[in-house]
Parts: C-alpha cells; sequence; structure tokens
C-alpha cells in the first residue's frame, strides 16, 4: 500500500513538473538580415519583417496557441495591406497605400533583441528604430522607435502581441502633421478564409457610424473579429491602451469584400500634430485565441493588458 501511494505520488509529482515546465517554455528571438522571429519551444509565435521590404516592416505572421496563423500578407486585391502594419499621412505624405510616390518606413537599426523575466513570466522584446522618409526629398519627416513584445501569456489560452511607437522630431524639424484616411492607423489583413462568415463586435456593443457601405466606426476600448481560419474557429481582439492620446480608439471594420480591422485616430476628421520635444506614444495590444472567445474572456485580458502587461515600453516613454 505505501509502494502504490508512493508510486501515484511519484506520478503526480511529474504531472505537475511537467505542467510547471510546459507554462515556463521560455521564448527566443531568432535575427536574420531580412526578418525577426519569436519562438516558442520549436514553433513560431510571430515573424516580424523589415529588411526585403519595399515600403514598410510589418508582422506578416502571429500565431494562436494551437498554431494558426491569422495575417495576409500583400493579397492580389490590395498589394499594400501586408498582414499587421502601422501606416498613415505624414505631412501630406502618404506612407499606407504603395502606389503613387508612396512614403518609405525605413528600418534604421535594432537597439535590443532581449528575452528576460518580468514577474513570473519570460518576455520577448525587440525595438528598432525606423525613419519616415519623404520620397521625393529624401526628408525625414518623423523619427519612430517601435517596440514588439510577446509575453508569455499560453497558461491564459491567448497568444499576445504588445506594439509600441514612440514619435519624435528629427532635429531641425519644428512640426509634423497625421492624417489619413477613415482606416488608416495599425491594421490587420486576414487570412483568406476568414473574409467571410466572421463577425466584428466591441466592449461597448455599438454598431457604430456607417463611412460605406458596409465600412463602420466605432469607439471602444477593445474591438474583436471571429471566423473559421482554415475550417478552425479563431477570435482576433485588438486593443487600445488608456494613455494614447484620442482613448478610446475608434475601430475600422469591414466584412466585404474581404475582413479588415484597424485602430484609427479619426485623422481623417481631425490632424494630429506632433510638435519638437512632445514625442507621441501610441500603444496598442492584439490577442489571439483558438475556439470563440466571448466578451468577458476578452475583457479579462484587456484589463490583465492595460494594467501589466501593456507597460512593457514604460522605461522608453
Amino acid at each position: 500500500m505505501a509502494i502504490s501511494n508512493f508510486a501515484g505520488f511519484t506520478v503526480a509529482l511529474v504531472l505537475l513538473m511537467a505542467g510547471i515546465a510546459a507554462a515556463q517554455e521560455i521564448p527566443e528571438i531568432m535575427a536574420y538580415p531580412d526578418a525577426v522571429s519569436i519562438l516558442v519551444g520549436d514553433r513560431q509565435l510571430l515573424r516580424y519583417r523589415y529588411g526585403d521590404v519595399a515600403y514598410k516592416p510589418y508582422v506578416d505572421e502571429f500565431l494562436t496557441p494551437g498554431g494558426i496563423n491569422v495575417l495576409r500578407d500583400a493579397p492580389e486585391d490590395h498589394k499594400h495591406h501586408h498582414g499587421l502594419m502601422f501606416a498613415v499621412k505624414v505631412d501630406g505624405v502618404n506612407f499606407w497605400e504603395e502606389h503613387v510616390a508612396p512614403g518609405r518606413e525605413q528600418h534604421r537599426a535594432f537597439s535590443s533583441l532581449e528575452v528576460d523575466k518580468r514577474g513570473d513570466r519570460y518576455v520577448a522584446t525587440f525595438t528598432e528604430h525606423i525613419d519616415w522618409v519623404n520620397p521625393g526629398s529624401q526628408e525625414v519627416l518623423l523619427k519612430e522607435r517601435r517596440t514588439i513584445q510577446v509575453p508569455q501569456v499560453k497558461d491564459l489560452g491567448v497568444s499576445l502581441l504588445v506594439w509600441q511607437s514612440r514619435f519624435e522630431l528629427p532635429p531641425g524639424k519644428k512640426s509634423a502633421t497625421l492624417t489619413g484616411a477613415h482606416y488608416h492607423g495599425l491594421g490587420v489583413r486576414f487570412l483568406e478564409s476568414m473574409d467571410t462568415g466572421g463577425r466584428f463586435r466591441n466592449a461597448d456593443d455599438k454598431r457604430g457610424e456607417t463611412v460605406r457601405g458596409d465600412e463602420r466606426l466605432a469607439p471602444s476600448t477593445w474591438c474583436a473579429f471571429g471566423a473559421q481560419a482554415d475550417g478552425k474557429p479563431v477570435t482576433v481582439a485588438m486593443f487600445g491602451h488608456p494613455d494614447n492620446p484620442r482613448h478610446p480608439a475608434t475601430w475600422f471594420t469591414m466584412a466585404k469584400p474581404f475582413a479588415y480591422m484597424s485602430a484609427t485616430m479619426k485623422l481623417h476628421e481631425e490632424p494630429l500634430k506632433i510638435l519638437s520635444g512632445q514625442p507621441l506614444v501610441l500603444r496598442y495590444g492584439v490577442a489571439l485565441w483558438d475556439g470563440p472567445a466571448d466578451n468577458d474572456q476578452i475583457e479579462q485580458i484587456y484589463q490583465k493588458w492595460a494594467n501589466g502587461y501593456g507597460s512593457v515600453a514604460d522605461k522608453q516613454r
């Protein structure tokens, strides 16, 4: 009887230790000449392209805990849609569309690629320096310090990405004015199979303002999209941080002829000016679930992110 009890205890201990080890899988950052990848165990969680891109760096792969990538890059209908990307107009130069004299978000360098432990979780972080360049004059209109972070939250049943952009003016420039279309900001183009049958919702259950067709603009703390990714249900939620200017974000959503979602600042209605010595800091989160996630689940992760996981780049503000 004692031996049996001991054997049972040993099995339980082994299972417990295995669970702890799985929960504490340490992320790894791999840097290549054209991309940065974040891996957990032997699988890729995120890939960020910067070296072989024509106009802007972006995330082209971001996977659910179950390994489903939800992003699509440069589809034939809109070649300038690149997975998860940030773009607006600066001083009249268009950094979103890539048709006629587009602006270029020019990669300059990475200042850090690191994995460290914060509290009880590991966090993978990299920071990129980007010049926003006028293609005609080659003038640098803005300087950006972009930080991408992936906290270890698989035990919460979610993949989480934090995106922070810190904008300031180059030496000698007094101001820069941000404008853009009603969909400009941090945008997501989804996997092709997610273009039909999906549903958008937000924290306030608002339909929002109709712009054209089924395009809508709705202010809220978060916006979510549920759809089938190659036959498997997934949920994608985007968060706007309470410290962002013009909080809450105004969410652009459209379902036809393809699905798209972006966090905007309504720049088409009210331009935003950046002044010398007064940097603009924007912070967003993107969370992925395998299967449907209800509003309570999304709100729980949003609150965790806004009150902790979203503070990763505070030391750089």
